[in-house]
């Protein structure tokens, strides 16, 4: 319960980058990661980890090769998350603009999946299309990003970067409600 409200005032002080003032629901989590290959997974991105309740589930399911590198420019999110011990997990308290550069770092060029939380809608416009684009460079052909948002308002935006390769799916046991983009790199 003590993590529950610390997120709610964390989220509260800071919602022009968190973007929610509740943490996502396991159903949410389980129905972005649902097109995920955990099998074949090399590396798999999270923007916007906010407190680690997608980031556990992604943990749960890694195999044992994969790498998850996650992107919290919140620094008491992230201490959050440094509580999380797991030796496939880096943390970077780093915006994803430079997502190739930050990759490159810890010797990866691809991400196989990019599961984001961001609130792109609240986001200024040239940085979330800056991040979306840094992202559709380091997917891998044929690789996923994902994202959820409260609203559909995104969708053009994300079709300028991902073409008209995105399916959407919608998880009513979250509060609130949201919609989660499939977006393919062909």
């Amino acid at each position: 319960m003590e993590s529950k409200f610390s997120f709610f005032k964390e989220a509260v002080k800071n919602y022009k980058t968190s973007g929610t003032l509740v943490p996502s629901s396991r159903f949410l989590a389980n129905r972005m990661l649902k097109p995920i290959d955990f099998d074949k997974a090399d590396v798999i991105v999270e923007l916007g980890p906010g407190d680690g309740a997608i980031t556990k589930v992604i943990l749960e399911k890694l195999q044992p090769h994969t790498k998850l590198i996650c992107f919290e420019i919140n620094p008491i999110f992230l201490k959050e998350l440094e509580k999380i011990t797991h030796p496939q997990l880096i943390l970077l308290n780093e915006s994803a603009e430079n997502l190739e550069g930050h990759l490159k770092t810890f010797g990866f060029t691809q991400a196989d999946y990019i599961v984001s939380s961001l609130p792109l809608t609240i986001i200024p416009k040239k940085i979330s299309h800056s991040i979306l684009s840094a992202c559709y460079a380091v997917l891998k052909q044929r690789g996923l990003f994902i994202q959820y948002q409260y609203s559909l308002t995104y969708f053009k935006k994300l079709k300028l970067v991902f073409g008209k390769n995105i399916t959407l799916d919608f998880e009513t046991l979250n509060f609130p409600p949201a919609f989660v983009y499939k977006c393919l790199k062909k």
